[in-house]
């Protein structure tokens, strides 16, 4: 990947992700979003634990917004790509897309804000943090398990 805000993480689609019909029940695609930002911080070296504890600084969700394109099946590897669209003082803005084989199954525009632990109110993300967050991720794809 040439865009260091860019990064790939694959899932494999298990029977629990899947509805009566056999498709990816459409709301485990904002888990399948929520691992890939997950391993994606992994990757620019930040530890949302040791954040939490040693900074009282937690990631939430403020908002999302999905559309839904193709569906995908038990046992599909689809590839979640995440890119940062604005990184701001307190908030990150997240594209992210679910694909199988060249074919897009979702995409959601998901807002992230950093607040303090104990208020649950905003507060800047550190400096080191938004160094590792512009850095972008040092790993590529991933093969899934």
């Amino acid at each position: 990947m040439s865009d260091p805000l860019t990064f790939e993480w694959p899932v494999r689609v298990y029977y629990e992700d899947t509805d009566a019909g056999g498709i990816v029940f459409y709301a485990n695609y904002l888990k399948f979003f929520e691992r890939a930002r997950t391993e994606w911080l992994r990757a620019c070296g930040i530890d949302q634990q040791r954040l939490a504890d040693s900074n009282g600084i937690v990631f939430v969700v403020r908002r999302t917004s999905v559309d839904y394109s193709s569906p995908a099946r038990l046992d599909d590897v689809i590839r979640v790509v995440s890119r940062i669209e604005r990184l701001g003082r307190a908030s990150v803005d997240f594209r992210q897309e679910a694909w199988r084989d060249g074919v897009l199954l979702a995409s959601g525009d998901i807002r992230i804000a950093s607040v303090n632990r104990a208020s649950v109110r905003p507060t800047a993300i550190p400096d080191a943090v938004l160094d590792g967050l512009k850095r972008g991720p040092h790993a590529t794809l991933v093969t899934a398990s």
